[in-house]
């Protein structure tokens, strides 16, 4: 039996879990019910996290776009010899990395193609030369899947991977490489990825090593509505049992350049109204979770401020040379200045503060 919509408001309101059903029929809300559980959620959001947007002054460094997957909601990869293809040194990774530090910058975020030479030495050796040559910089980097190559490149365990990167600097781990946790649609848009059962296995890995990570979704593609619920259900539970999450981030799909749009196999990216129920089914759904983030790389700043209407308390990061959103199709992904969140923040009645990366007021 289908709930009403006023009933599983309520519920939430009121503190009570709400089920899977009950999310498949927020996500499949039209017309104006949908500013409903916008409503709904922003009271939440204001509950839980406070009147306050965050954000963190960071800068990514992708090593190389060189990767031996072909995922087919990739627009950054390149294979060798491909022009527009590098592979930076450990000369340009320390100059990034203290140019990163000259910026004042409390993070430093890394997350790259799977190089067919990388093994987790790789890894290691880059984390400490980012770790040296920016001290006292969070590092963020690396996702489930990189754990996963370098284990198998190398022939150990993740568990020994993770152990060994964390020696080297790393401090969190992207929740990234997580796309839809549901493996048919796995093997539709990135089939050389692993499974859902190994990405929960490292995650939790990470979790009890005392590494937090973020949590993402891509949508907007393949998917069905009863897969977003199924990956948002994966995410609670494991915040239930480890509480290592620090945040919830969706990633809407940016289309233009990649190969399952070009094909036809996927549609053109989430409408707006679809970005807004993200935001707002899972501030309603993922009642473990404090942060959740709107992307203003995937959806630009105007979105994204609705975003903060409806749900959402975080804005992200300054970012700077930002790639991945870029090679799909992005525009203006690079930088966004802490004086434009502010007006952002501010048009909306709320104050802008920036954090850490594990949320802490600076």
């Amino acid at each position: 039996m289908v709930r009403a919509l006023s009933t599983i408001l309520s519920d939430a309101a009121g503190g009570n879990r709400i089920s899977e059903k009950d999310a498949i029929r927020l996500f499949t809300t039209r017309g104006r019910d949908v500013w409903k559980i916008a409503y709904a959620a922003d009271e939440k959001r204001e509950q839980v996290a406070g009147n306050t947007v965050t954000y963190v002054r960071n800068q990514n460094i992708n090593v190389t776009n060189i990767c031996v997957n072909t995922c087919g909601f990739c627009g950054f990869s390149k294979k060798p010899g491909d022009e527009g293809s590098y592979f930076h040194d450990e000369a340009v990774i320390r100059e990034k990395a203290a140019l990163a530090k000259s910026r004042n910058v409390t993070e430093i975020c890394t997350v790259s193609g799977l190089h067919p030479a990388f093994t987790a030495q790789s890894y290691i050796d880059v984390y400490r030369w980012i770790s040296e040559s920016a001290p006292g910089i969070h590092l963020h980097a690396s996702n489930p899947m990189e754990v996963a190559y370098a284990a198998r490149k190398s022939g150990i365990n993740t568990k020994s991977v993770l152990r060994a990167m964390k020696e080297a600097g790393l401090a969190s781990m992207c929740g990234t490489a997580a796309e839809i946790l549901v493996d048919p649609v796995r093997q539709q848009i990135c089939p050389q990825k692993i499974s859902t059962a190994e990405w929960v296995r490292i995650i939790q890995e990470a979790h009890d090593m005392g590494i937090p990570t973020t949590a993402t979704i891509m949508y907007g593609h393949c998917e069905s509505t009863a897969d977003l619920v199924r990956h948002l259900t994966i995410l609670r539970e494991i915040q239930d049992e480890t509480g290592g999450f620090t945040e919830f981030v969706p990633l809407s799909f940016i289309h233009m350049n990649t190969p399952i749009f070009k094909e036809g196999s996927a549609r053109a990216g989430a409408t707006g109204r679809e970005d807004l129920l993200m935001v707002a089914v899972a501030r309603l759904f993922l009642d473990n979770f404090k942060n959740i983030q709107v992307s203003w790389v995937k959806e630009g700043i105007k979105m994204a401020q609705l975003g903060l209407l409806a749900g959402a308390n975080d804005l992200g990061g300054t970012m700077f040379e930002e790639s991945i959103s870029k090679g799909a199709g992005a525009s203006n992904t690079d930088y966004l200045d802490p004086a434009e969140m502010q007006r952002v923040a501010e048009d909306l009645g709320r104050t802008l503060s920036r954090r850490t990366t594990l949320y802490k007021i600076v």
